[in-house]
């Protein structure tokens, strides 16, 4: 069991901002813990944690499965003897349709991951950091400026957001008695694989569809590490990074 290093548990480590954070942390000097539904693109990032002596540990996981979150975290505990942070990170999208095309299905199934699955491995998290010695861990949930201001036809996505806020204010208030300190990243077009789309064209307020300003995903990873080395006795409660000219400011 190795506890020289803090270590960090990240879901939806197989790619996108997930990947960022991870190495990123790695290179910051955590021990990383990687979960995704692919073992393959895990193992990818695992192998991108280098620089430094350190592991990097790739366990599929589905964070809507109770049972399989259960593992993600005794594996940890296992492996580790405790756990440091948690990138509450993993997120799914609907299509983008008006209310009345979405099917209780899409509903769900973004439900299922960006809501129920945070919630399951944050109760998992806290759980952990509660009982261990020396006591409390941070959770950082990624949020979404959609968390404050929804683009047209997002109704899954913004809706969990907003109980994604929900959720850290009340880890924050229920974490203080254990020194678990809870905060949320409200992301605005990192630019990844999954907001591609967006420079070619996104659904815009006024009905238009316009190309969108996105940013380096490193700018996100850096804000995270940031986030995560605190002192538990300090806590950066919300924090929104965006690309700069991005239709966020004025969208109401």
């Amino acid at each position: 069991m190795d506890q020289a290093s803090p270590v960090a548990v990240v879901t939806g480590a197989g790619s996108g901002i997930g990947r960022a954070v991870a190495v990123s942390l790695f290179e910051a000097g955590y021990d990383v813990v990687l979960a995704g539904r692919r073992q393959e693109t895990l193992d990818e990032t695992a192998a991108a944690c280098r620089g430094r002596e350190g592991r990097a540990l790739a366990l599929a996981t589905d964070v809507t499965d109770e049972s399989a979150v259960a593992r993600l975290f005794d594996v940890t505990r296992d492996t580790f003897g405790r756990i440091d942070v948690l990138f509450n990170n993993a997120g799914s999208f609907a299509p983008a349709v008006t209310i009345d095309a979405l099917t209780v299905a899409q509903w769900r199934a973004v439900v299922d991951v960006n809501l129920t699955g945070a919630f399951l491995c944050a109760q998992a998290a806290f759980r952990m950091m509660r009982a261990q010695r020396p006591m409390g861990g941070r959770i950082i949930n990624n949020g979404s400026i959609s968390a404050a201001v929804p683009p047209p036809f997002s109704v899954p996505y913004t809706a969990t957001k907003h109980a994604i806020t929900g959720l850290t204010k009340s880890l924050s208030l229920d974490g203080r008695a254990f020194d678990i300190a809870c905060s949320q990243i409200d992301i605005g077009n990192a630019a990844t694989s999954m907001t591609e789309p967006m420079a070619q064209g996104a659904f815009q307020a006024d009905g238009s569809i316009k190309p969108e300003p996105r940013m380096d995903v490193a700018h996100v990873a850096d804000a995270v590490v940031y986030m995560a080395k605190l002192p538990l006795s300090a806590n950066v409660q919300f924090l929104t990074i965006m690309a700069t000219k991005m239709p966020f400011i004025g969208r109401g």
